[in-house]
């Protein structure tokens, strides 16, 4: 091995964990923000790519049953490749590397080759699926072993190595991998080797997923249940008495809203708030962002407003979007919060707010409702007349008249400032149709944006005809009039118009149904 081939690389073999992108390791995690070239398997979780910086090259080589989209031996040519162009290459695979996830084959590739690698073992999917499941593996009155087996080995060794007459009767707990397509096979193997028929045995499909599937029975019916209900891939198999703990000690799949599958089109950068909120009460997520938010090319006339801050006695910002851009032209300035002192500050929200703390200035009004007829009885609650003050109006391009209108009948000279713009991407009609395969129990809007967005995405895409199959939730009273306006059937509205207040609604909607 010479010593230009040692200084390749490295390349890390990062085991991405059985679904749920919080199980990743921290090491994993850092791996993929510097990583240059990220080469991705079917399992592994796609919004960990989110991790990965702009410039990085995403190559996809998933494998699923009976369909490649990149053969073994490519995969293998691929890293090395990349890694000897001086590129650093992250292997993210599904569940852990070295456990039925040919990390091995490929880690014997790279050293071969001479090039450095690391490996980053991941949660894999027996441990985490069964954990999900309210199973636990090993239980020190029930199962002191518990045996890993592969249900699918490598065609091409003719014999199987897998000894399932010692296995069966010889290990507490059995796990078998990737085994739902010879369920019947591989179950009769263990009743020949001597296990209970009346052994418990579970499969667990989409594991530490908000879509997880836990199918339980015997080893003698189990295959029968699976086949009546259409249980595919991808599954783990569970045999062992320990899976009758599961009735009592299941977590998962007992949350609020576990399974329902609910849209999110906030834009991409403010989704998280509101998809992982819903996430943790047990939502099956999607997410399509109908708002594309970017500050305006020209911004020189917040520019020209900074330079005479003192001119106006307030600046109302209605949305994060509008603190961000603001203070980020400030500090391209060199200037910072305190070029702000004599001037109050107004914010619709208290993430606006807080938002705003979090940059050194603290709002001098809050309405109690977040809307924009709120903030305009706010400020005739506070003062009767405005009469010779200005107020500065820093928001989207498409901002509706609403406040600005009601300040100036207070009295007040409103400059109206447009710093961002709010547009709806662009979406195929294969990306549409995925997102509404079925279509999801709820669709959540947080403004009227997103809802007059969402419209003219599937009328453009010609997916018009999905409209009166949406049942929207509304962060409040004007988004749900907007979304009424357009013909769409509005089920939850909620009472207080934050993102907390959102996910409280939709949880209540669902325990009423649930109820009734």
């Amino acid at each position: 091995m010479n010593a230009e081939a040692k200084a390749r690389g490295p390349v890390y073999i990062v085991g991405a964990g059985p679904g749920d992108e919080g199980l990743i390791a921290v090491r994993g995690l850092e791996a993929l923000r510097r990583a240059e070239v990220v080469v991705y398997d079917y399992l592994a979780n796609p919004r960990l790519l989110d991790c990965c910086s702009e410039a990085c090259e995403r190559v996809y080589v998933g494998k699923t049953a009976g369909r490649h989209s990149l053969p073994q031996e490519d995969i293998n040519r691929l890293l090395v490749e990349r890694a000897r162009r001086g590129q650093i290459v992250v292997r993210l695979k599904g569940g852990d590397p070295f456990v039925f996830g040919r990390g091995g084959e490929e880690a014997l590739e790279l050293a071969e080759a001479g090039i450095r690698f690391v490996i980053v073992p991941g949660i894999t999917a027996a441990l985490a699926a069964a954990a999900y499941a309210g199973i636990p593996l090993t239980h020190r009155r029930l199962a002191s072993t518990a045996v890993l087996i592969t249900g699918h080995e490598d065609p091409e060794k003719g014999e199987s190595e897998v000894d399932w007459q010692r296995l069966a009767v010889g290990a507490g707990t059995l796990a078998v991998y990737m085994g739902v397509k010879n369920l019947r096979q591989i179950t009769a193997r263990i009743l020949a080797a001597g296990r209970p028929a009346a052994t418990p045995a579970a499969l667990v499909r989409w594991g530490t997923l908000n879509r997880q599937e836990t199918l339980t029975g015997t080893l003698d019916s189990l295959a029968d249940l699976a086949e009546a209900r259409g249980f595919g891939p991808p599954a783990v198999l569970i045999v062992g008495e320990v899976v009758g703990l599961r009735e009592r000690l299941r977590w998962f799949d007992t949350r609020p809203l576990f399974g329902r599958r609910i849209l999110v089109t906030r834009s991409r950068s403010q989704a998280s708030e509101l998809s992982l909120g819903l996430r943790e009460l047990g939502a099956d997520v999607a997410e399509l962002p109908t708002l594309a938010i970017a500050p305006l090319a020209d911004l020189s006339g917040l520019a020209r407003a900074i330079e005479r801050i003192g001119s106006f006695s307030w600046v109302v910002f209605t949305s994060v979007n509008g603190v961000e851009i603001f203070f980020t032209r400030l500090g391209e300035m060199g200037l910072d919060a305190r070029s702000l002192a004599g001037v109050r500050v107004a914010a619709m929200g208290p993430q606006t707010a807080a938002f705003l703390k979090s940059h050194g200035v603290r709002a001098d009004l809050v309405p109690e409702r977040f809307t924009s007829e709120a903030v305009v009885e706010a400020f005739a609650a506070r003062q009767k007349s405005y009469r010779g003050e200005r107020f500065l109006f820093p928001g989207s391009e498409i901002a509706r008249e609403v406040l600005p209108e009601g300040l100036e009948r207070l009295g007040a000279e409103v400059v109206r400032l447009p710093v961002y713009s709010n547009r709806a991407p662009a979406y195929s009609a294969g990306e549409l149709d995925e997102l509404f395969e079925p279509v999801p129990e709820l669709v959540a809007f947080t403004s009227s944006s997103t809802v007059s967005h969402l419209v003219q995405i599937l009328r453009a895409s010609g997916r018009e005809g999905l409209l009166p199959g949406i049942q929207g939730a509304c962060i409040g009273p004007v988004t749900a009039a907007t979304a009424r306006e357009l013909g769409l059937a509005v089920r939850v509205e909620s009472g207080t118009h934050t993102i907390p207040g959102l996910i409280q609604a939709i949880e209540e909607h669902f325990r009423e149904r649930q109820s009734t």
